[in-house]
């Protein structure tokens, strides 16, 4: 039986957790991929059958499956529990482009493991449009340099300024499109992956880390110039809750909300 549990879901990505009770040991009837899907294994292992032959997933390779591509799966050794994402064909064309994927089965060495792990951390951080993205961007590029032969789009490690500058305008201009990471690099134009690259040579961060220094400024004004609910406030800065902004507050400034509120009233 295959039980899958959406651990984050956005209009171009999906992430799931994916578990096999591995009572499956013999071949599935073939199916046929929908999506571009890299599936990376946390603990167990099995069997993959698509157009370029056997083998075997486990913690020490990975696969990346494409639209059409006919599959079939195993499990003599038992179940399984793996990390699915998914990625849409733009998405996934702005970072491979048009070549086509040389090798299904990928090597998962340290630093695909710590994208993984990183990607999955990234889950539960509550921002899923920004520090989810930008960990899936990453995890998403060590994997597809492996598979698609040649030269691949916004790869050239070129430095971009103006880009970075207009990113930065429209994050502090708060366009709709700074919403996420996804639509923000469609807005100005490029890939996801350029576009965290090019801030992160930059500027000396993240985009994430930027947006999220830009928020807590404006949450702290918001909470010394204002009485309103913390959810109230956490919603109109674009936290996923309350939650969410009293552990960025917590983890960038020493306190959580309340206490900021208590320290930044006059003592009477």
């Amino acid at each position: 039986m295959l039980t899958s549990t959406a651990l984050a879901v956005r209009p171009r990505y999906a992430v799931h957790t994916v578990v096999c009770d591995g009572c499956h040991r013999g071949w599935s009837e073939p199916e046929s991929s929908s999506v571009h899907r890299l599936v990376m294994v946390r603990s167990g292992r099995f069997r993959r059958r698509g157009h370029a032959g056997t083998v075997e997933v486990d913690r020490l390779c990975a696969y990346l499956a494409t639209p059409g591509q006919s599959e079939q799966f195993a499990h003599p050794a038992g179940g399984d529990v793996c990390t699915a994402v998914t990625v849409d064909s733009a998405l996934w064309r702005s970072m491979a482009g048009s070549g086509s994927v040389s090798a299904t089965a990928i090597a998962v060495d340290g630093r695909l493991d710590l994208a993984h792990r990183r990607c999955l951390v990234a889950t539960r951080t509550g921002d899923q449009d920004f520090a989810l993205a930008e960990e899936l961007i990453g995890l998403l590029a060590v994997a597809v340099r492996r598979a698609v032969p040649g030269p691949l789009p916004d790869a050239s490690g070129r430095r971009d300024r103006g880009l970075v500058a207009a990113a930065r305008e429209a994050i502090r201009e708060r366009d709709p499109a700074a919403a996420g990471l996804v639509p923000l690099a469609q807005r100005l134009a490029v890939s996801p992956f350029r576009l965290s690259r090019a801030f992160s040579r930059e500027m000396g961060e993240s985009i994430t880390a930027y947006r999220n220094r830009f928020r807590v400024a404006r949450a702290l004004d918001a909470i010394e110039r204002s009485d309103r609910s913390l959810a109230d406030l956490a919603a109109e800065l674009g936290f996923a809750d309350q939650a969410h902004l009293a552990r960025t507050l917590r983890a960038q400034v020493g306190y959580p909300p309340s206490a900021i509120r208590a320290l930044l009233r006059p003592r009477v």
